[in-house]
């Protein structure tokens, strides 16, 4: 019996420690490209566009993505189902240097993305930048020390990707 409240306080206690951790998780990647501010949020803003540097496109071909929604601006949006995962992506915010999507992944959360251009001499800098909400669930905020290092590159491939296009 000593060995169950053992096994319990330790767990306990791990589950305490976990939910001292933040509860929001924010992952921010930015790169200069050459295409104007314009140009970039023309794309992020557009479901076909989107795809042109979508990262997760890049590692994962047979990705499904299905537009739904207007094919740009405010409520335009797509699903997705591939190796990483399925949900949607819908643009909720858009203005001349900013675009907000609302990502659903279902039980795994609702992440918000926002990917802003300014304008620099030579094009603009792009800020993409993913919110998380962890939320009560220790294991998620425990998960959530981890989400720079696994969105971080997915990112930075976005950024890549984007820079292409000029």
């Amino acid at each position: 019996m000593t060995i169950i409240y053992t096994i319990a306080a330790i767990l306990a206690t791990i589950a305490m420690i976990a939910l001292l951790l933040p509860r929001k998780v924010v992952v921010t990647r930015e790169a200069d490209v050459s295409l104007s501010p314009k140009k970039v949020i023309a794309r992020v803003a557009s479901t076909e566009g989107f795809q042109s540097f979508n990262p997760y496109c890049t590692t994962d071909p047979d990705l499904k993505i299905t537009p739904f929604g207007p094919t740009e601006g405010v409520r335009s949006g797509f699903r997705f189902e591939g190796k990483e995962g399925k949900g949607t992506q819908t643009v909720t915010e858009l203005t001349a240097t900013r675009v907000t999507h609302l990502i659903d992944l279902g039980a795994m959360g609702k992440p918000v993305q926002t990917i802003e251009a300014e304008a620099k001499d030579t094009g603009a800098r792009v800020i993409w930048t993913v919110t998380l909400d962890m939320g009560y669930n220790p294991i998620f905020r425990i998960f959530g020390l981890f989400m720079d290092r696994m969105l971080g590159k997915t990112y930075e491939l976005g950024l890549k990707n984007i820079a292409a296009l000029a």
